[in-house]
């Protein structure tokens, strides 16, 4: 599973109780299943909207390093600028919770002690990286 958010305007709240593994929403998405989501997100970039790709440092089915590798190696304008940016301490209540590397509207976060569900293995980490990227903070924190 990658995890890839983008230009979300405002969350859509719901009166469905929550399921680690809804089996509704599997059906749902078996289309998507092994799709190479990579080729639409440069168009993405390029038009300015906001992209972040992040990962749990001990995924073992997704594994951060392979996420890296090929968000470093997509091509669009800003690729030589991305792979050139620092990767940063990404910190929420004063500790290091994972590493962020952002160039323009392209972040990548690999999250410290989380696995493949990274909300669940970092809940406030997690809470924050979307809060900040949703408010446009995630690179400047």
């Amino acid at each position: 599973m990658i995890r890839i958010l983008y230009g979300a305007s405002k969350l859509l709240l719901c009166s469905t109780d929550f399921v680690s593994c809804s089996t509704t929403v599997h059906f749902a998405m078996l289309g998507d299943w092994m799709k190479d989501l990579e080729i639409g997100i440069p168009e993405l970039l390029e038009h300015g909207i906001k992209v972040l790709i992040y990962a749990g440092e001990y995924d073992l089915i997704c594994n951060w390093l392979g996420n890296s590798r090929w968000v470093h190696a997509m091509k669009w304008s800003g690729q030589k600028r991305f792979v050139g940016s620092p990767a940063v301490p990404f910190s929420v209540n004063g500790s290091e919770a994972g590493k962020l590397q952002s160039y323009g509207p392209l972040s990548f976060l690999k999250v410290h002690n989380a696995g493949h569900i990274v909300p669940m293995d970092q809940p406030k980490a997690s809470l924050e990286m979307l809060t900040r990227w949703m408010q446009g903070k995630l690179a400047t924190t």
